[in-house]
C-alpha cells in the first residue's frame, strides 16, 4: 500500500490530517462495522493513467463521505524510481 501525502493548513488542520491519515492508510474492508471505510488499492496493477484516475476518484469519494470538514482541491502525482505512484492530496477546509 502506498503512502498518501496530505497538504492542509488552517484551523483544525492537525485533527483533520490525523483523520485523513487513518482513512487513507486503512485498507477497505478491514473495519468490521464499516467495510467501506478506507481506500481500495486493487487497481494499482492497471495502466498508469487508469490507476491514477481510479485512485483520485477513490480518494475524492472517500474524503467526501468520511471527512465532511474538507474538500479535495487536487490530487497530484509523484512516481518513485521503482515506478510506484505516490498521490499527494491537496485539501481545503470548508
Amino acid at each position: 500500500m502506498a503512502q498518501v501525502s496530505i497538504e492542509i493548513t488552517g484551523t483544525g488542520a492537525a485533527d483533520i490530517r490525523r483523520c485523513l491519515t487513518i482513512l487513507y492508510g486503512t485498507p477497505v474492508g478491514s473495519v468490521a462495522l464499516d467495510r467501506e471505510f478506507g481506500l481500495d488499492w486493487n487497481f494499482v496493477d492497471l495502466p498508469t493513467e487508469v490507476a491514477k484516475a481510479k485512485m483520485a476518484a477513490e480518494i475524492i469519494g472517500k474524503t467526501r463521505k468520511y471527512e465532511p470538514r474538507v474538500a479535495v482541491q487536487e490530487v497530484q502525482w509523484e512516481t518513485s524510481d521503482e515506478g510506484e505512484l505516490k498521490p499527494k492530496v491537496v485539501i481545503q477546509i470548508v
